[in-house]
């Protein structure tokens, strides 16, 4: 990072998913992995690649905390059938 716009760089920060559970991980890297792939291919930021990147990112948290409720809804069943 740091050769690309500010308004980008200060959102693709946010598709880390090295710190994550790798329940979580497994689905936030697919968008580090698209996030990495959209930087190679388009080279001039633009406010509609700044655009993009940010509704990539909302996407991203959303399916996050998608997987973030199954594994409690997981959880919950597991803890019905033992109980």
């Amino acid at each position: 990072m740091g050769d690309r716009h500010p308004s980008v760089e200060s959102i693709i920060q946010f598709f880390d998913s090295a710190h994550l559970p790798e329940h979580l991980a497994s689905v936030a890297t697919k968008f580090e992995n698209l996030k990495d792939d959209l930087l190679t291919d388009i080279a001039e930021d633009t406010p509609e690649v700044t655009a993009g990147f940010r509704k990539l990112l909302e996407a991203k948290d959303c399916f996050v905390r998608a997987a973030v409720a199954a594994k409690k809804q997981v959880g919950e069943l597991v803890q019905d059938v033992t109980e």
